[in-house]
């Protein structure tokens, strides 16, 4: 095989930086498989790669270091396989593990001398943002959603960190996420969706002989509408030695049928006993046989009908308030199951042969059975469930992956390298890839990048923040899990209370503070003024947070953040050319170039319809309210009015914001 690479297109003295730069690329999937192999080509030599997910066939269409065979197994290891090929002569070292992992410190990172984002989640990002700050290495980060594209640059003291700016509710989520590992509330409400009528995505279920396309219930039926693990497609063996076995028998299967799950459901008469424990149990099981899965996370755990139905009323409730912003436990929500099935049985009945049922969030029965189905699914997967009203308000809208996007950005991702390893950090720049060309015919649209924000509770030189919260209804684990990890971006916090003997509250270390947990924040003479140091080690990350005993928050919030970091460290200064439009591959050419290179971003896509290079700064934000909150701008595509950076003042109709592609 010949190795073709840019070296000869390259000064000398770059071509010699790339083939000694240690580069850490962390993501192998729809962004990382392009990356990693733009990477060896343009003559890196030294790459790690790092990602936890497995070989889905739904990433087939778009990963093309990934082929059949290949279902099943690491997608970090199969990606280094691949891409040995394209340079023989490239030393790749891969990791089939989460980034998040203690023994990914700080030390790690500063092995590199760049490191590469290809994440498809916010706390991956927000976790590699800290370590690459840290261990002070340049951070490229990036991002797809459908046709739409950001890529930028992140480099402490002297460019925003992905953290600088507010970002709104993620939008849309990796497709095996939603069907066999959610980590998240918003991932089962999605799920639960699908299950209804939503989507796209795509999976097979066996059970009881027959093959089932679980896509949807009551809607228009698609058999890339899917929820379910695939337990008979010959691509998901867990056991790559059992692949070619399970092809065979799937191309021989006798008397196994093909049935879509709305025939199946009306053979039982919309049973839903049946549907329960198809969902709740059978495809549980099933997952749990996916032991790949469950080696760094918590197995999930299968529900049985009998067992719930012996309470007779909902157990658990939590909550104030109105009926709908109550949280009801696991009983109360089989009962809500089942009520809602066959309401919709019966609405389904009444339109006649070949009706269909279309999601409304504003129609009782399908919000009853999206909140029942949401909640089933937190619980097996060990999450808080969640109030009707919040379920409601917590709506997400899949945008499919598109290789060529994909492409595009990986190949921006590496022209931001270069500059980085030229030594024109200066000349990086945001680049965003728009749908549609803006009214100069580009796509490509370079923004300067901002400096640090003067408010950012990450990359300070001191960071501190103000948490307003009820002392005496707040318990040790709601600071921990809802505030410092949750709201924070911490992953093991420590936190030590400033009240001159220095009372240790929270400890990362397994069993020290457990019994602290199911205590109120006043039992430990944490009062209005009360000062918490919080240590993050792994990140290297220190916080101290301000403490307000309020009692009069709004209803359902449980505490709010007030104040961020006052104490920035000074950017360096920027260059006097940084409001001149340059060419994006070097400041050598002497024509600017669309198709160049963008730093990447967080995947907050902003379509900006200019092709002249401007600040991205909140400097040209609008300020609707205090707090950092920038102006809201429409979304035409989605219908929402979601909170974007202004970069001009007249935005793209097709601006969409912090979209996480499904790669």
């Amino acid at each position: 095989m010949v190795t073709l690479q840019l070296v000869g297109s390259l000064r000398k003295e770059l071509a010699d930086s790339l083939s000694t730069c240690r580069l850490l690329v962390v993501g192998a999937g729809g962004i990382g498989c392009e990356l990693l192999k733009n990477v060896v080509l343009t003559g890196f030599k030294n790459i790690e790669v790092i990602d936890l997910d497995i070989i889905d066939v739904s990433n087939l269409n778009r990963q093309f270091l990934f082929q059949k065979k290949h279902v099943g197994k690491s997608k970090a290891q199969v990606a280094k396989e691949s891409v040995l090929q394209f340079c023989p002569t490239a030393n790749i070292t891969a990791y089939h593990d989460s980034i998040m992992n203690p023994d990914y410190n700080v030390e790690f990172f500063r092995n590199f001398m760049l490191v590469m984002n290809a994440l498809d989640n916010r706390a991956a990002r927000n976790h590699v943002n800290r370590m690459c700050l840290a261990a002070d290495i340049p951070l490229i980060e990036s991002g797809t959603a459908g046709y739409l594209g950001q890529v930028t640059v992140i480099k402490k003291g002297l460019t925003e960190c992905y953290e600088c700016q507010p970002k709104p509710t993620q939008k849309t989520f990796p497709g095996c996420t939603i069907r066999n590992t959610p980590s998240e509330p918003i991932h089962c409400i999605v799920w639960a969706k699908y299950l209804f009528k939503l989507v796209e995505l795509s999976s097979m279920v066996l059970t009881n002989q027959f093959y089932f396309y679980l896509s949807q219930l009551f809607g228009e039926e698609d058999a890339d509408q899917e929820v379910s693990p695939d337990t008979a497609d010959p691509e998901l063996s867990w056991n790559p030695a059992d692949t070619e076995t399970r092809a065979t028998a799937s191309d021989q299967d006798g008397d196994i049928k093909r049935v879509s799950t709305k025939a199946w459901a009306r053979s039982t008469g919309y049973d839903p006993v049946k549907l329960f424990n198809k969902l709740f149990k059978d495809d549980i099981q099933y997952l749990l046989t996916m032991d790949k899965l469950w080696k760094k996370r918590k197995a999930p755990l299968p529900l049985d009908w009998p067992e719930h139905q012996k309470l007779t009323c909902p157990q658990g409730v939590t909550g104030m308030g109105l009926k709908d912003q109550r949280v009801f436990g696991v009983a109360g929500y089989c009962q809500l199951f089942s009520r809602s099935v066959e309401t919709l049985h019966s609405m389904l009945a009444d339109k006649g042969d070949g009706a269909e049922l279309v999601w409304d969030k504003d129609d009782p029965p399908a919000m009853d059975f999206v909140t029942a189905a949401a909640n089933l699914r937190m619980y097996i997967f060990s999450m808080n469930m969640k109030s009707r009203f919040d379920i409601k308000s917590m709506a997400g809208n899949i945008i499919p992956a598109i290789a060529t996007t994909n492409a595009v950005i990986a190949g921006l991702i590496v022209l931001e390298a270069l500059k980085i390893l030229s030594g024109d950090v200066e000349q990086c720049r945001t680049i965003f890839l728009n749908k549609q060309p803006n009214p100069r015919k580009k796509l490509l649209v370079p923004c300067a990048l901002d400096p640090p924000s003067a408010n950012c509770y990450v990359c300070a030189s001191k960071p501190e923040v103000t948490v307003k919260l009820n002392v005496h209804k707040t318990l040790v684990l709601a600071l921990q899990d809802k505030i410092l990890k949750e709201k924070f971006g911490m992953v093991a916090p420590d936190v030590q209370i400033e009240d001159g003997k220095g009372t240790i509250l929270i400890s990362s270390e397994e069993g020290e503070t457990e019994a602290n947990n199911c205590k109120f924040l006043s039992d430990f003479a944490i009062r209005n003024g009360s000062r918490l140091q919080v240590d993050d080690f792994l990140q290297d990350y220190t916080l101290l947070v301000n403490v307000i005993h309020c009692e009069n928050l709004e209803k359902d919030v449980e505490f709010e953040v007030v104040g961020d970091a006052p104490d920035k460290a000074p950017a360096p200064t920027r260059s006097q050319e940084e409001g001149k439009n340059v060419a994006n591959g070097n400041k050598e050419s002497s024509e600017p170039s669309t198709s160049s290179e963008a730093p990447a971003e967080q995947n907050d896509i902003l379509l900006v319809d200019s092709d002249e290079e401007v600040p991205s700064s909140s400097t040209m934000a609008v300020s609707m309210e205090s707090g950092g909150h920038k102006r809201k701008l429409h979304d035409a595509e989605t219908g929402e009015a979601s909170a974007k950076r202004q970069h001009l003042s007249q935005p793209s109709a097709d601006d969409d914001n912090d979209i996480i592609a499904l790669d």
